[in-house]
Order: C-alpha cells, then sequence, then structure tokens
C-alpha cells in the first residue's frame, strides 16, 4: 500500500518528515536531492531518527549518535547493532509516496513492548 507523505515541494532537502503510522516511518530528501525512507525510531533506544542529522545518505541518532545508511538501513556506528527496515520511495505528481516494508521491524525493547499493548 503505497501511503502519501508531503509534497516534494515541502520538504527541502536536509530535511525530514516524519510519518506518525505505527511504527513510524521518516523520508529524508539528502542534500543531493535523493529520496529515501527508514523507520524512524532508532534500533537502539527510543528516538526519532527524524530529529537526527542528515549527512550525505546518513542519518546520525539524536539521542545516541548511532548511525544508520538510508540507502540500505544498515548500523554505521554504534551502540545501534540492528538494522532499520527501509521503504520504497515514489515521487508521482509532485507527491511522495510511501511503500511500507512488509518485513518486520527492528524495534527497540520498549517500544516493541508498547506496540505489543505491554508494560512501557
Amino acid at each position: 500500500m503505497m501511503i502519501p507523505a508531503c509534497r516534494l515541494v515541502d520538504l527541502p532537502r536536509g530535511e525530514a518528515f516524519r510519518l506518525d503510522i505505527d511504527p513510524p516511518v521518516s523520508v529524508f530528501h539528502t542534500d543531493d536531492g535523493e529520496l529515501f525512507a527508514i523507520d524512524d525510531t532508532c534500533t537502539h533506544q527510543d528516538a526519532s531518527l527524524a530529529d537526527g542529522w542528515l549527512e550525505g545518505c546518513e542519518v546520525e541518532c539524536p539521542l545516541h549518535a548511532s548511525k544508520f545508511d538510508l540507502r540500505t538501513g544498515a548500523v554505521d556506528a554504534p551502540p545501534a547493532k540492528l538494522p532499520v527496515r527501509t521503504h520504497e520511495v515514489l515521487v508521482e505528481d509532485g507527491m511522495i509516496y510511501v511503500q511500507v516494508s512488509t518485513d518486520a521491524p527492528n524495534l527497540p525493547p520498549c517500544v516493541a513492548s508498547r506496540l505489543a499493548g505491554g508494560p512501557a
């Protein structure tokens, strides 16, 4: 299912847009004009990657400086050990759409427990 994120003109280069779905997904617009979508939650602890620092094709988590490759979701710097899911991005008629991956997300234990209805 393609989910509309935002209009391309509303997402400047070097910025991110967070989709408030469960779990959240962020769309990143790199300085080079590329678009990537990954799960928004750092796999180490509950932090929004959209609030992190975008450099090239990497985003740095604002909490403990883990880095993730936007192209593959791979961890480029600890303390995170698990990758984030990547999602397909499509631009049609000036609108950015995200095709959410069907793979299981790698969420930190505190978030996985909350989504499963357990104690926060």
